[in-house]
C-alpha cells in the first residue's frame, strides 16, 4: 500500500500528494488582517507556509468557498488559477470555468483519484443551517489508502454517516480549531479536540492529521489541546501533530 504525504500549511490549508496527484485542500495564502463581513468579524493572525512548488496542483478541494477563513482572497485567486476545483454546488459557479459543484454522496475523477463529497455540519444544527452548505471529500485510489476530509464539520453524527458509506477509511484530516463567532450562535462551528478523539475512534484510522487549529483569532483551541485530549483518549499512537510549515508521510 502506497502512502500519502501531507504538508499542514497553516489555518485549514494542506497539501496532500496522493496518487500521483497533489491536492490542495481549503487554500488560505493572505497575510495576517482583518476582514469584515457584515456583523462578523474575523482575524487572520498568521500568514502562511507556503511550499515554493505549491503551484504544481492538480485539484483543489474547497470545503466552502463563502467563508474567509477557508478560501481568502489570495487562495481564491489560487483556486481560480487551478485546472480543477471541486466544491459545493452553491460555490461552484464562483470558483471559474474549472470548477465542478459536488453535493453530499455525487463523486467525480481525478486522475486515478476518485472524489466523493460527503456530508458536514458547520456548527449546531441551528446555526449549520444559517451558515450554509459545506461538504467533506473521501479520496479513493487502487493501491492507497481511503482519506477522508472532514471540511468545517462540527458534529460526531455526521462523521458516523461516512464512517457508515465508507467503512475503509485509513486517513482522515479533520478540522479542528472548536470555532466559535458569538454572533452566529452559542455553539462551536468545528470539531473540538475531545470530539476529535471520539471522531478518531469512531471511524478505526490509523491516522489523523489535524488542520484549521492555528492562526485565526475565532478558534478556540490550538494543537496543544488536541494532543492532550488524544492522550486522555489513549489515541496519541493515530494523531499526527503537524505544525505549520511540517510534512509527514503517513
Amino acid at each position: 500500500m502506497n502512502k500519502p504525504t501531507v504538508r499542514v500549511i497553516g489555518g485549514p490549508t494542506a497539501a496532500l500528494d496522493y496518487a500521483g496527484s497533489r491536492v490542495v485542500l481549503d487554500p488560505t495564502f493572505d497575510e495576517p488582517r482583518t476582514y469584515q463581513s457584515g456583523p462578523v468579524t474575523a482575524t487572520k493572525l498568521t500568514g502562511p507556509h507556503t511550499p515554493e512548488d505549491l503551484d504544481q496542483v492538480d485539484v483543489v478541494l474547497v470545503s466552502h468557498e463563502h467563508h474567509i477563513d477557508n478560501l481568502d482572497i489570495s487562495g481564491r485567486e489560487y483556486a481560480r488559477r487551478a485546472p480543477r476545483v471541486l466544491t459545493t454546488a452553491a460555490g461552484a459557479p464562483k470558483l471559474g470555468p474549472g470548477a465542478i459543484g459536488l453535493r453530499p454522496f455525487e463523486h467525480t475523477e481525478v486522475g486515478g483519484i476518485r472524489v466523493t463529497a460527503v456530508p458536514a455540519l458547520h456548527g449546531t444544527p441551528e446555526i449549520g443551517v444559517v451558515n450554509g452548505p459545506v461538504i467533506g471529500f473521501v479520496l479513493e485510489a487502487s493501491g492507497w489508502p481511503t482519506v477522508y476530509v472532514s471540511g468545517d464539520n462540527a458534529s460526531v453524527d455526521v462523521v458516523a454517516v461516512v464512517a457508515e458509506q465508507f467503512p475503509a477509511i485509513e486517513i482522515a484530516i479533520l478540522n479542528l480549531g472548536a470555532a466559535y463567532i458569538a454572533v452566529r450562535g452559542d455553539g462551536f462551528l468545528t470539531l473540538t479536540a475531545e470530539l476529535a478523539a471520539r471522531a478518531a475512534a469512531l471511524l478505526g484510522v490509523r491516522a489523523v492529521v489535524p488542520v484549521h487549529q492555528d492562526g485565526w483569532g475565532h478558534y478556540t483551541e490550538g494543537a496543544d489541546d488536541v494532543v492532550r485530549a488524544f492522550a486522555e483518549a489513549g489515541l496519541t499512537d493515530v494523531l499526527v501533530d503537524l505544525r505549520p510549515g511540517e510534512a509527514a508521510t503517513v
